[in-house]
């Protein structure tokens, strides 16, 4: 007790270059609170980002996409006779031909639920995903175009069907051959029980509500689609002859994946002929560091399958945020580095400075009986004193610096670039539709508990540091120094 009370008098004693040596080493932690902040609101900012790409709350996403690369074996070779007869059958077995449609002169009405740009696979094999060690929880999701013709068979009812609108590419009224109208829309079938995961979550609806359990046949509008069809809560939409009521409206995401209307995926199974078959499945893992095991065995259990994490979607962003972020990264850690060392430099000749001052009052201690461990031990714990009181400083320091750059801090723009098509384009399935598009992203800079500890024990490394520098010179000092030296 008597040290720390003579400590603490020698610090009040020179209470100007003890407060000197604290912001010195306040300096240096307070630029590493703000840059590990700083750096830290970028990952969220990026992680936001991919999140909408590969679907809320999912690391990575599963599905059996047909290559329809020009190389052989691609397309539809690559296919079994089973797989190809599973894929005709839930594409209408070929009855888009005008002749299906009736009898020449006669009125028709028919909706079709069509993917063929990829396999669907047993709702079985989601559960078998979730067998596989590291993950934590799975879901799966059907992703399909609705195709409605209507209008009257026309004479030429024998000619194959030309000239509909492309499945995937919004509604196109008219466009087919006279008297006949085409139109398109994506459906989304979404697991409801498994609300934190899928093609949508309760936190994308930006009005009404979420899907509620039960077999009420609810569906959920992306804004756009609602927009450009007038449509909003408390309406009908009908699909597949069915009538829908709409209980939500749900933001667009970034990259342009959003489905036009999400229904519940037993609904979508059934009216589309698909009961039990799914042809995403949404997959969570139980860390970060588990993503990219769980991806590999996924692929090895499930012959076809294509895995997509947010790392592979990493490369699709770009722009001023990415760039931030790099920055962050590079010259974000060499200004860490350089202010760390130049703050322990700083304590470390105010120390030395100190002793040196101080060799009469050191020299008479030791003259009085105090041995050379007593003086190291002054010294060492004046200076862990100033670190401790360096680290408060900079811990105010770093956070108003996070809060600067949360209240002023710029805007950043994030975009996404297009995938190229290897095949015809059927809508957003899986990955491989995501369009060109950009967003802005609020930056901010969160300062965590963790950082806080961090900063604290990095001023008192340099208060050490710094002592021990200072406890070198004061060892050597003699008895007779002191007679020497006027304070």
């Amino acid at each position: 007790m008597l040290f720390l009370t003579y400590m603490l008098s020698e610090l009040r004693r020179r209470s100007g270059r003890t407060i000197l040596t604290a912001l010195g080493l306040g300096l240096g932690v307070g630029l590493v609170v703000t840059v590990n902040a700083l750096s830290t609101g970028l990952d969220r900012a990026q992680a936001q980002i991919l999140e909408t790409l590969t679907g809320v709350g999912t690391d990575m996403s599963v599905s059996r996409p047909i290559d329809f690369s020009p190389s052989e074996g691609g397309g539809f070779q690559q296919l079994s006779d089973e797989e190809r007869k599973q894929l005709q059958n839930e594409n209408g077995g070929g009855r888009f031909g005008l002749r299906n449609l009736g009898e020449p002169g006669d009125s028709f009405s028919r909706d079709d639920f069509v993917s063929a740009a990829q396999l669907s696979f047993p709702a079985s094999e989601v559960t078998q995903i979730a067998a596989i060690d590291g993950v934590a929880k799975d879901a799966g999701g059907l992703t399909l175009n609705s195709i409605h013709l209507e209008g009257i068979v026309p004479e030429q009812a024998e000619q194959p069907s030309r000239g509909f609108a492309t499945p995937g590419q919004g509604p196109s009224l008219g466009v087919g051959p006279n008297n006949i109208d085409a139109a398109s829309l994506s459906v989304a079938g979404v697991d409801e029980s498994v609300k934190e995961l899928g093609a949508i979550t309760p936190g994308q609806v930006t009005v009404g509500r979420y899907f509620r359990s039960g077999g009420a046949r609810e569906a959920i509008l992306n804004e756009s689609y609602a927009g450009r069809e007038n449509l909003g809560v408390g309406d009908k939409l009908t699909l597949g002859g069915k009538s829908f009521t709409v209980v939500g409206i749900a933001g667009t995401p970034l990259g342009g994946q959003s489905s036009d209307v999400y229904v519940k995926l037993s609904q979508l199974q059934a009216l589309s002929d698909r009961a039990g078959r799914v042809n995403t499945a949404y997959v969570r893992a139980e860390s970060a560091d588990d993503v990219a095991a769980v991806a590999s065995s996924i692929e090895k259990a499930l012959d076809g399958a294509s895995v997509t994490t947010a790392e592979d979607l990493a490369d699709r962003v770009s722009g001023t945020l990415v760039d931030a972020k790099n920055l962050a990264g590079s010259l974000g850690t060499a200004l860490m580095i350089v202010g760390l060392l130049s703050a322990f430099l700083i304590a470390s000749l105010l120390t030395l400075s100190s002793v040196a001052k101080r060799v009469r009052e050191l020299g008479t201690l030791k003259a009085l009986g105090w041995s050379q461990g007593l003086v190291v031990r002054q010294v060492t714990g004046e200076s862990l004193i100033q670190g401790l009181l360096g680290g408060a400083v900079g811990v105010l320091i770093g956070i108003a610096g996070a809060l600067a750059i949360g209240a002023f801090g710029p805007t950043l723009e994030a975009t996404v670039s297009a995938v190229a098509e290897q095949g015809p384009r059927f809508g957003p399935f899986g990955q491989g539709s995501v369009e060109a598009s950009a967003t802005e992203v609020a930056l901010d800079a969160p300062v965590s508990a963790t950082t806080v500890l961090w900063a604290v024990g990095l001023a008192v490394l340099g208060g050490l540091v710094a002592g021990a520098v200072g406890s070198l010179r004061a060892s050597r000092l003699r008895p007779a120094d002191a007679l020497r030296h006027i304070d």
